[in-house]
């Protein structure tokens, strides 16, 4: 049966926080806000739990799966941020943008694309994703909360508890977000590329 905690979205109570990384840190699957979507999302470092995040949502190794980063420091660690990278994301986060990136040996294979070799990486525009990066101090390994057979992420967290209580350890119930898809953008190979235009806008990219 998973924990279900009702979390401040602009004052995230520091005690809840904490004892959602605790989960974390201890190989368990939650649910928690971004700013475009609920998400899935675990420890970096725990096979079990990313393999049960690929059950539920029935992903194979072709998944880009994201990094929720809390600044650019962090992000450099995991992946190989060029000039001209470095000063996109810097100049559109936190926001709900979405960038695929060369990844780094810090990352496991695992968790990268199989024939590319990259990783998704964001800085969210949400008090309690980065309370939660903040906390656990290092990425959190996220993917959008979206069932088998769905176009949409799940935005209702009653209804989440009401089909995954007993598949995750814990829901962050931050209210209502209707699904509105990040911005995604290639930083890979060092070359810049609009994928896919959702929630964030990026006027320099046309």
């Amino acid at each position: 049966m998973s924990q279900f905690f009702q979390i401040h979205s602009e004052n995230p109570q520091q005690r809840l926080i904490y004892q959602a990384v605790d989960i974390l840190r201890k190989g368990g699957v939650i649910v928690y806000p971004t700013d475009s979507a609920y998400a899935l999302a675990c420890h970096i470092g725990d096979k079990s739990a990313l393999d049960k995040i690929k059950r539920i949502r029935q992903l194979d190794d072709k998944h880009n799966f994201t990094l929720i980063c809390k600044d650019l420091a962090q992000i450099s660690t995991f992946t190989k941020v060029n000039n001209d990278t470095h000063r996109l994301i810097k100049s559109l986060t936190p926001g709900a943008f979405t960038f695929i990136i060369d990844a780094t040996k810090e990352v496991p294979k695992r968790m990268m694309h199989a024939k590319r070799k990259t990783i998704g990486i964001r800085i969210p525009d949400n008090n309690i994703a980065l309370a939660l990066v903040e906390e656990l101090g290092e990425p959190l390994l996220s993917t959008t909360m979206i069932m088998p057979n769905d176009d949409h992420a799940l935005s209702d967290p009653y209804e989440i508890r009401e089909l995954l209580e007993h598949e995750i350890d814990l829901i962050i119930d931050a209210g209502m977000i209707t699904c509105d898809a990040s911005t995604i953008i290639s930083c890979a190979d060092g070359q810049i590329e609009l994928i896919r235009r959702g929630k964030g806008e990026a006027p320099m990219l046309g």
